[in-house]
């Protein structure tokens, strides 16, 4: 898991209503977002009221009348986790997905405001697209999170996104939707606090929280529950 403290080159945050605006001081800089929220503000924010959460969709992938569900816990900017996706994603999805023998179901964890923005991109195309934004963001993960300032990272993100087959005007209406980004920070909060999440990758298997684990791990804890 790695925390990230976002310094800016020519940025400045703005701290007002609950929110927390980056703004460009500089030119040149790609035209995408006026104003993000950021996570510690999204969370200040929801603390003062109700949150509707309703456009937040839960995305899943195989059985969804499996026996066994598993919960994966992520970020996007997490090393760790972009090692699972690389190192024992492909050999657990060909084992218990693709066979149809456990649903998944994807949690997205925001330590910094990048992980939150590569959220927003991965969700603006839709539940059809997400899973397929997912593997661009974690194979790539080397690349677009480490551009020099958050401009740079916000412009490698529309990359991605335009890759993915949306629009300019369409990565900008996600990036820019503080609703929506409020309303993520709170299933990202409920989840965290539900399932006593604390560092990424972590798994919740029928119920049970487990830590980051190989496929030999997994397969410990799963084929008991599919033979019962």
């Amino acid at each position: 898991m790695q925390r990230r403290t976002l310094l800016l080159s020519g940025a400045a945050l703005v701290a007002a209503g609950g929110y927390a605006t980056w703004r460009s001081l500089g030119g040149g800089a790609p035209d995408m977002a006026s104003s993000l929220i950021l996570p510690g503000a999204a969370q200040a924010q929801t603390a003062e009221g109700e949150v509707d959460t309703s456009r937040v969709v839960e995305m899943t992938m195989g059985n969804p009348d499996a026996a066994v569900t598993v919960m994966e816990f992520a970020s996007f900017t997490c090393p760790h986790c972009a090692h699972f996706h690389s190192d024992v994603w492909p050999q657990f999805k060909a084992a218990y997905i693709d066979t149809g023998l456990v649903r998944f179901v994807y949690r997205e964890v925001y330590f910094d405001a990048y992980g939150l923005w590569a959220a927003l991109v991965a969700r603006c195309g839709g539940e059809m697209r997400y899973f397929g934004i997912v593997d661009m963001l974690y194979d790539e993960q080397n690349e677009w999170a480490r551009g020099e300032d958050a401009n740079a990272v916000a412009d490698n993100l529309r990359r991605i996104g335009r890759r993915a087959g949306m629009t300019d005007e369409q990565l900008n209406a996600c990036l820019t939707d503080r609703d929506m980004a409020l309303a993520m920070m709170e299933v990202y909060r409920q989840g965290m606090e539900e399932y006593g999440i604390r560092g990424t990758p972590s798994f919740v298997i029928n119920g049970t929280t487990y830590s980051n684990m190989g496929f030999d791990e997994f397969a410990q804890i799963i084929d008991p529950l599919l033979e019962g």
